[in-house]
This record gives structure tokens, C-alpha cells and sequence, in this order.
């Protein structure tokens, strides 16, 4: 009797260790071979030199697979603007994004991975949905940049040289959005690595708060997300997640995703 007890808590205890490790897992969004749990799409060029280009290029030209030093990754071309979007809602998650920079640039080295993403391509600037973005752009990396009528509260100041708003824990909570004090909110601290090296992105999402993540440092917490609608503001916390193509090659290798049930105390500043 005493062996059946012992073996049956062994398994129940084996069940819970296997839940738990499932509910802390990894889902990966890229599945190393294609993108078909992706949504392709392509519309604005980069500009009027750019209109040939649009106009003969295909999203499977501008989003592939290839392989690079021995793996499969994830390439955009930038050619174009486009948007690599998530056939999936998601909410309440940790996201991770590790990418970098290839040699091809054809106007700067942007991108951007853009997150409660809603409605139609196209709204935005021509291409994207609407979205709240954490800015990818080579030097801006991690920057907050708030899409057509979305908004969210931030601890900014402005600074004395550049006039613009950086998030600083310990300052104001500040209104941003079209509306209000204007869409860009600028990184606490510079954590991007060097042209050719991979970088790691990790965004936390949890009710209306998002949290950016910059190879390891915060460096942008957004509470109060939203949407700005006849003068009220609606809570906003999900969505779509889409990553650009807007002017330069990236290699993409992991993008994945986890359930999340609280913001980590270790990530806020």
C-alpha cells in the first residue's frame, strides 16, 4: 500500500512540475522554417526614389528565411515599408526579440517592434495598424513612439538640450499621445550594441502597463495604455505584434512569447 501512496505522489508531483514548466515556457513565433503564422504585408515606399522598387517587389521578397552562419533566421530586406504581423492577439505576455542589423541600408537603420496592434494595415502612415511601437531604430532603440490615436502615461522629463521627453523614473507621470505633450517618449539610457552584433528585446506586458527591456536594462515603462476616442480615454492592452520593414535589412532569430501573471519586481527601475 505504502509503494502504490509513494508512487502515485511521485507522479502528481512529477504533473506539477510539467504545469508549471509549461505555464513558464517559451512559445516560439518563428518556427524555423516559414512564416505562416505570420501576416505579410507591404504598401508605402521609403520615399520617391524608392516607387520602382515598391512597385515589383513581393512581401515574400521583403520577408524570408535564409540561413545565416548555420541557421535559419528570419530576413527583412527594408526596401520597403511593410509589417510582419501576428496572425494572434496576445495579452498579459513577456515577448523576446533578438535581432540585428544587416549590411544593406537603404535610407537609415529603422525598424520597429510595434505592440497592441488593432484594426487595418494601412492606417498607420500607409502601412501599419495601429499600434503603440518600441522603437528598434538603430541609436533610439527602445524609444516609445505612440501610433495614430494611442496613448499612454510615462515618468518624463524634457530635457534642456533636445526639448524632447525621457522617461526618468522618478519624475512626473506625464500624458502622451497626439493629443497630449506629442507621441514620442524617449529612452531612459543608451544599451544598443554594435552594428552587426545581436540584440536582445524584451517586452513585458501586463494589464495597461508595458515595460521595455533592452538587452538586459529597462529603459521605458508605459502605464495607462490606451486609446484616445472622443475626448476619453479607453484602456488598451492587447493586440497584434508586428515588426517593420522601413529602410534597412535585419536578421531576425528567436521571437517568442510567454503568459505572464505579474510585472517581475527585478525589471522595474
Amino acid at each position: 500500500m505504502r509503494k502504490t501512496q509513494s508512487i502515485v505522489i511521485i507522479i502528481l508531483l512529477a504533473c506539477i512540475s510539467n504545469a508549471c514548466k509549461t505555464e513558464n515556457s517559451f512559445l516560439s513565433l518563428f518556427n524555423g522554417e516559414n512564416l505562416e503564422n505570420w501576416d505579410l504585408y507591404l504598401d508605402s515606399s521609403l520615399g520617391d526614389k524608392f516607387d520602382s522598387a515598391t512597385a515589383i517587389v513581393t512581401p515574400e521578397d521583403v520577408f524570408s528565411i535564409i540561413s545565416l552562419n548555420g541557421e535559419n533566421v528570419i530576413r527583412i530586406s527594408g526596401e520597403v515599408n511593410g509589417s510582419l504581423a501576428t496572425k494572434e492577439n496576445y495579452n498579459n505576455y513577456h515577448l523576446k526579440l533578438v535581432f540585428c542589423w544587416g549590411d544593406t541600408v537603404f535610407t537609415s537603420r529603422n525598424s520597429g517592434l510595434l505592440y497592441h496592434s488593432f484594426g487595418q494595415f494601412g492606417a498607420a502612415f500607409g502601412t501599419w495598424m495601429a499600434n503603440i511601437e518600441c522603437q528598434l531604430m538603430h541609436q533610439n532603440m527602445g524609444d516609445t513612439y505612440l501610433m495614430l490615436n494611442t496613448v499612454c502615461q510615462t515618468n518624463a522629463q524634457k530635457s534642456e538640450n533636445s526639448n524632447k521627453f525621457i522617461f526618468t523614473p522618478n519624475a512626473q507621470a506625464i500624458d502622451f499621445g497626439q493629443h497630449a505633450n506629442g507621441s514620442m517618449i524617449r529612452k531612459a539610457s543608451n544599451h544598443e550594441k554594435p552594428i552587426g552584433e545581436w540584440n536582445t528585446i524584451e517586452l513585458y506586458c501586463f494589464g495597461t502597463t508595458a515595460i521595455h527591456v533592452v538587452n538586459g536594462v529597462t529603459v521605458m515603462v508605459n502605464k495607462n495604455t490606451g486609446t484616445f476616442e472622443n475626448g476619453k480615454t479607453k484602456p488598451l492592452n492587447s493586440g497584434k505584434i508586428q515588426i517593420q520593414s522601413e529602410g534597412s535589412e535585419l536578421f531576425i532569430k528567436t521571437v517568442e512569447i510567454r503568459s505572464i501573471k505579474e510585472i517581475p519586481n527585478e525589471i522595474l527601475p
